[in-house]
């Protein structure tokens, strides 16, 4: 399989430059992408080292480097431009377009994508961690009147994280709860769930995978046999459809698939922007 090396290069954190990047890179499943991140490249010094940097993988490769930059100030790029890499600048091919739309200037501010200058933004991101990890596996039940949402599924089909994506990514209130084998066999909902049902949406996977799952936490035992595995998942199945729960299968979806989703299908208000 072919290699390229990519540089995400960024004045700030370089998760936009990440996030859009990789999003583009997957559509070429034929070639492997070693990657390297350089964020805070912040002035025009910084940006010529990493031009150094491309210029010396592209001698050691024989192939020229993708780079994908988000800068907002064209002096701090321009290196970059010189260099021998294939530059693709997401600020420099939008933020043209938009001011002419506009009819205003761009404030070529730093920062202000994952920066501080939003706090009640930040602060809500910020509670709505704290919130998820006090909430996590069943915990902090009292609390439920202030959760957004609560998720609830078999051990292992990925409620912890999606639960702190949501916080960090969009300061959603989520709580998960885990359903134990004590509920499937009574087949009824928990009692501490019974007064949030509008609250509540499922996960559930393949039995495959969840087998999986748990031999990589708890190898041997019959939490991840694959009677067990199957048992749970129906029994959780089958609590969501008595109860009108929402669910998905995680099966084949990343935590930002699970969460988007989830977010369209209830209806929950952000109370952050990513």
């Amino acid at each position: 399989m072919a290699e390229r090396t990519v540089f995400f290069v960024s004045d700030r954190t370089g998760v936009t430059a990440e996030t859009l990047g990789h999003s583009l890179l997957t559509q070429f499943d034929a070639i492997r992408f070693k990657a390297v991140t350089v964020p805070f490249v912040d002035s025009v010094g910084k940006a010529a080292r990493v031009a150094r940097q491309i210029d010396g993988e592209a001698d050691r490769t024989g192939c020229r480097p993708i780079v994908f930059t988000s800068f907002v100030h064209n002096a701090i790029r321009a290196p970059l431009l010189r260099s021998r890499g294939l530059v693709l600048d997401y600020f420099a091919e939008f933020l043209g377009a938009l001011e002419e739309e506009l009819g205003v200037r761009s404030s070529h501010t730093l920062g202000k994508t994952h920066g501080m200058l939003d706090t009640r933004s930040y602060n809500s991101r910020i509670d709505a961690t704290h919130f998820a990890m006090d909430s996590d596996d069943g915990h902090g039940v009292i609390h439920y009147d202030q959760a957004d949402l609560i998720l609830t599924g078999v051990s292992r089909s990925g409620k912890t994280p999606t639960c702190l994506y949501l916080a960090l990514q969009y300061g959603v209130f989520a709580a998960n709860y885990p359903l134990t084998e004590d509920d499937m066999e009574s087949d009824r909902l928990p009692a501490a769930l019974n007064d949030h049902r509008q609250k509540l949406y499922g996960l559930t996977i393949a039995p495959g995978r969840l087998a999986q799952l748990r031999r990589e936490r708890r190898p041997g035992g019959n939490y991840a046999s694959a009677g067990q595995v199957r048992f749970e998942l129906r029994s959780a199945e089958h609590i969501y459809r008595k109860y009108g729960i929402r669910y998905i299968d995680t099966t084949q979806r990343s935590i930002e698939e699970i969460s988007s989703t989830i977010l369209s299908e209830t209806g929950i208000k952000r109370r952050a922007n990513p």
